[in-house]
């Protein structure tokens, strides 16, 4: 079976497709009755699994998450790790305090030494708590690099989830030690807080390989646009993060990525219609 294509970052390689949890955990950007149609499903680490036998079995062995708020997800990873005796290539997104006093740093370091209890390799700040730390008037990001010692110190790599695009320019101006960004990008601008073109140009210039993230925005695109968007514009170094329901999407979007990368039609059965029988659909009504 094909396996994914690779990266390495800080050392660590892993697959240029992450798995994306919002679809698991419940967030789905859409709707209240939308998250809790996705906590229902996936209340149990049994529903899980299966999608992560798909993604493993083509080498996608990368998965991004807040996994200290996500316990059906860890127990669900352990679960496939033990199944396909392969291990998972984990990277948190932990919410810290960062207040500026003793015991909010001591607060902070514990939430990160989680972050390696729970099996993670990398630790990257989540984007509201790091946001908190910017200062636009002087191109910085204060008391950084405690947080990115707290990381290194637990045996982490360090970086950041800069849903703000000027964290990645002033990361990389000032020299933190990260290794790494996340960074929303989309076809369709979908939570991006300036244009889908300057985005291109930060993560072109970018001195770190790139996670993206929110392909698909949040399924306001279908999975063949957002993911030929994303992988046509990004470099061989940075990733797409990618967010399934089910096996059966963990399939058809490793399909569309593989097609994309491969510069080839992807091999998908065509959509579903009242009257399958129309011109349009082709003559099989399936995609060649």
């Amino acid at each position: 079976m094909t396996q994914f294509p690779r990266t390495t970052v800080g050392g660590i390689s892993l697959s240029r497709m992450i798995i994306g949890t919002n679809w698991l955990a419940g967030w789905s950007h859409r709707s209240p009755a939308a998250d809790a149609m996705i906590r229902e499903r996936h209340a149990a680490p049994e529903s899980i699994e299966p999608m992560l036998d798909v993604f493993l079995s083509y080498g996608v062995d990368t998965m991004m998450a807040p996994f200290g708020q996500t316990p059906a997800i860890v127990e669900a990873v352990r679960r496939a790790e033990q199944k396909n005796g392969k291990k998972m290539i984990l990277i948190d997104t932990p919410i810290i305090n960062v207040d500026d006093n003793p015991a909010a740093r001591r607060e902070a370091e514990a939430k990160i030494r989680q972050s390696r209890e729970l099996g993670a390799d990398f630790c990257l700040l989540h984007h509201s708590s790091v946001e908190q730390l910017v200062d636009k008037n002087q191109r910085k990001i204060h008391r950084l690099d405690d947080y990115t010692k707290m990381i290194r110190d637990a045996g982490l790599v360090p970086g950041l989830s800069a849903h703000m695009p000027e964290l990645v320019v002033y990361s990389d101006e000032n020299g933190y030690d990260v290794e790494t960004y996340i960074q929303i990008y989309n076809c369709m601008g979908f939570l991006m807080q300036v244009e889908i073109e300057s985005v291109h140009g930060i993560i072109q210039s970018a001195k770190k390989p790139v996670m993206t993230i929110k392909s698909m925005a949040a399924g306001r695109c279908t999975p063949f646009v957002g993911l030929n968007f994303s992988w046509a514009t990004i470099r061989d170094c940075d990733m797409v993060t990618v967010g399934c329901f089910d096996p059966r999407e963990a399939a058809e979007d490793i399909e569309i990525s593989l097609a994309a990368l491969e510069r080839r039609a992807p091999k998908l059965g065509g959509r579903s219609s009242p009257n399958q029988n129309q011109a349009a659909f082709g003559a099989s009504g399936q995609a060649d």
